[in-house]
């Protein structure tokens, strides 16, 4: 299979977020599959959805990998579990949250993965860092990412927090 760039989110609000988030960082970077080409600064945020939580950190990385889909879904997941995730309910607190939010030009609709990331266009910590390292980035319909971070709710304040 040849290379695929893919773009994901990080994010946390448990423990030490910057640490969970290098954590990720790290051993994406260090899977023989996988190349980091680029990350953002990190974020912080307010939580979205349910909001009686910590703020969380963010940052997107800029990947290429040779595995597909599936397989990224799996070790991402394996990463979330070994960083001490429990799953207990939907915009939860974590403690690691990795999200594949971009993988190529695919354009997938299945119960357990849904590519582009359905949520990017209403998060502003998602967008932020996003184009930060992909200027041009569009989605699908040919939208830019940035016409949506112009759009999306200002309501929604996200602050630099500095190098990942």
């Amino acid at each position: 299979m040849n290379n695929s760039k893919v773009f994901v989110g990080l994010g946390s609000n448990m423990g030490d977020r910057l640490e969970n988030i290098r954590f990720a960082l790290m051993e994406l970077a260090n899977h023989p599959e996988i190349d980091v080409i680029k990350s953002s600064e990190v974020y912080e945020s307010e939580p979205v959805g349910y909001t009686a939580q910590p703020f969380f950190f963010n940052a997107v990385l800029e990947l290429e990998t040779k595995l597909d889909p599936w397989e990224l879904l799996d070790f991402t997941q394996e990463l979330e579990n070994l960083a001490g995730r429990e799953r207990t309910f939907r915009w939860g607190p974590r403690s690691l949250d990795i999200d594949i939010l971009f993988f190529g030009d695919l354009v997938l609709k299945e119960p357990r993965l849904v590519i582009p990331h359905p949520e990017i266009a209403r998060r502003r910590f998602v967008l932020e860092p996003l184009v930060e390292i992909w200027r041009d980035a569009r989605f699908p319909d040919g939208r830019l990412v940035s016409e949506a971070l112009e759009d999306v709710s200002l309501d929604q304040v996200v602050w630099r927090v500095g190098d990942l």
